[in-house]
């Protein structure tokens, strides 16, 4: 892959994660991807460099996903055993 190409996807990969962030009104911690201190906009750092953040990027944005997706099923399964106690 060109750099051209990986500074895009980098690009890209920051406006999925502020459009996660505007739907689900939470920011998703990105500490690692912060800590390597480079952006897209970074045109002249090396190729490896935007490779590794767009990965860090991706893998902060999945495990959040993964996360708020368990404690959603975990919330939606404790209310739904209320509901079904509260009718019996």
């Amino acid at each position: 892959m060109q750099k051209e190409e990986l500074i895009h996807l980098h690009m890209l990969m920051m406006h999925i994660k502020k459009y996660c962030e505007s739907m689900t009104k939470e920011e998703i911690p990105s500490e690692r991807y912060d800590s390597l201190e480079i952006s897209p906009l970074h045109i002249h750092k090396e190729k490896k460099a935007h490779k590794d953040a767009l990965l860090t990027l991706g893998d902060e944005i999945v495990t959040h996903i993964h996360r708020r997706s368990i404690h959603i099923m975990n919330n939606s399964s404790g209310n739904i055993s209320t509901k079904i106690a509260a009718q019996h």
